[in-house]
């Protein structure tokens, strides 16, 4: 979430107008494009983020960050208030035995959801130290936990340093006996998003740092060696936002592709709107832009896959949460590049 975040809040909700965002071609505003035909509002809320689908239930969750909730769209369309207060709520996930795993960024710490509605504190530290403000996680297959810790807004207060002292923004990860482990420091800049590979061989980590032109606003691809630990020097960039509003929260397609929610429409003293705001489709294997599916509002912040069949993406932008169909995506050619 960036430290713009209240700014482009009230830009947004003050201007109801929807802008023209295009396909690859039209990225830098030459022309205005069109919007994915099916694409459709499936909630309302102050800020929505971090959504994740509950499959036995056919229910999307996703969080309402200012009002500290985390919300539930029914399989008949209701949205209810599953949680609250929700500990400012971030990213999302159910793990394997359909419990809700969250960041909670205002906690300064990882919780899950039990059956009974308990709350388990999964780590509220780093070697007795606090969290940042965890963000986004992942879940590999073997059910370790990886989350991202950034420090958006003031750098006051960051307890958690390396050797020589500077403050770190690392991706953490959660083993299944409890143990927790640094295992990103300062490789990625400011780590957003995260995901994992269906296959469990790649680590995928947003890199969003708004704080000056010339930071980094990319995607990273890490490769697990045969142990299940990070290659550091595996490091790939994927693409590249660059002066414009970087990644934010993303998720693996059916086709294993990454749909990434990134751009702004409304320029700010560190981001242009050169990148509309939108999902990007980024090849998972060598990288670069494939697809681009506007999105009709800042500000753009994660997405999901469900649906019966695990092919509608559900997007959360300013203050909706959106879906759109796999065919709408994939079988309209002004999305091609």
């Amino acid at each position: 979430m960036s430290r713009f975040y209240w700014m482009n809040l009230c830009l947004l909700m003050l201007v109801s107008h929807l802008l023209p965002i295009g396909n690859v071609s039209h990225l830098m505003g030459a022309e205005p494009p069109v919007y994915a035909p099916g694409l459709k509002v499936e909630g309302k809320v102050a800020f929505t983020e971090g959504p994740a689908w509950h499959a036995a239930s056919g229910s999307v969750y996703f969080t309402d960050i200012e009002n500290n909730r985390i919300m539930k769209r029914t399989a008949e369309g209701v949205v209810e208030v599953f949680r609250t207060p929700s500990g400012k709520a971030n990213g999302l996930a159910f793990d394997k035995q359909g419990r809700l795993v969250a960041c909670e960024g205002g906690n300064k710490r990882m919780t899950r959801t039990e059956a009974d509605g308990s709350i388990t504190v999964l780590t509220d530290g780093y070697q007795s130290k606090a969290y940042n403000a965890p963000n986004d996680l992942a879940i590999d297959p073997q059910g370790r936990i990886f989350f991202t810790d950034p420090r958006y807004g003031t750098r006051e207060g960051m307890e958690i340093l390396d050797d020589q002292g500077r403050a770190v923004e690392g991706v953490y990860r959660i083993d299944t006996n409890g143990q927790v482990k640094m295992v990103i420091q300062h490789e990625v800049d400011r780590p957003n998003g995260i995901a994992v590979s269906a296959d469990g061989k790649f680590l995928y980590v947003a890199d969003n740092n708004n704080d000056a032109v010339g930071k980094n606003r990319c995607l990273w691809r890490f490769a697990f060696d045969a142990k299940g630990e990070i290659n550091l020097s595996s490091q790939k960039k994927l693409f590249d936002w660059e002066e414009s509003r970087g990644p934010d929260g993303f998720s693996i397609g059916p086709d294993g592709k990454l749909y990434v929610t990134a751009g702004t429409n409304f320029p700010s003293a560190t981001e242009t709107n050169r990148y509309r705001s939108g999902v990007y489709v980024i090849n998972h294997q060598k990288g670069g832009l494939e697809k681009f599916i506007a999105v009709p509002e800042d500000m753009i912040t994660n997405c999901t896959w469900g649906g019966e069949d695990g092919k509608t993406l559900f997007i959360t932008a300013g203050h909706k949460l959106w879906s759109l169909s796999w065919e709408a995506i994939h079988e309209n050619q002004s999305f091609s590049r």
